[in-house]
């Protein structure tokens, strides 16, 4: 299965070198398949959160979780329960308000044999129509650059999320659409 795996990398023009760079760990069919379900993890919340769905969301978090969104909105990180994040997100990101969230160029490196921390950069798009009223600044999105940092432990469960930090490098829009929850 090994060689299978390495050959079909290999011959996709990967390459285990920078395979191995990347994850700080030797090349191994397990290391592989890990980097690849998180991966799948991170691509997976942007969906869930952009279809509001908040039940296949919050599946992919443990029970506690480190928060850093605060070049967004000011504040101090904070560990919280992961059911007060998705009723944050789920509060925003009401019926009127439409997002699409993309990440890429994902860098996982592993901290042992459970846990990893993974850097990508990110870009998300918020839509409302009711931003486009003169009175709430007469432009209908707001949209975001930056990286993200997700921290992944193995649970009994499989790979969760148990931090998650957003720093934003640029943004421009309309702020009202990026602070209010839709109608």
């Amino acid at each position: 299965m090994k060689q299978l795996l390495t050959s079909s990398i290999v011959a996709l023009g990967i390459g285990t070198a920078a395979f191995a760079q990347d994850t700080g760990q030797p090349v191994t069919a397990e290391t592989m398949v890990d980097r690849a379900k998180m991966i799948r993890i991170a691509d997976a919340i942007d969906a869930a959160v952009d279809a509001k769905d908040w039940a296949t969301a919050r599946g992919f978090f443990t029970d506690e979780i480190t928060v850093d969104f605060t070049s967004l909105v000011g504040g101090e990180p904070a560990t919280i329960p992961a059911d007060g994040l998705i009723a944050g997100w789920s509060g925003n990101l009401t019926a009127e308000k439409t997002s699409f969230h993309l990440r890429g160029n994902h860098a996982i490196t592993f901290q042992g044999a459970d846990d990893a921390l993974m850097f990508s950069h990110g870009y998300a798009w918020n839509w409302m129509e009711s931003g486009a009223l003169d009175a709430n600044g007469g432009d209908p999105f707001w949209e975001v650059w930056g990286t993200y940092e997700h921290g992944f432990t193995r649970t009994e469960d499989g790979w969760r999320v148990n931090a998650m930090t957003f720093n934003a490098t640029a943004q421009r829009g309309n702020a009202f659409v990026r602070d209010t929850p839709g109608s």
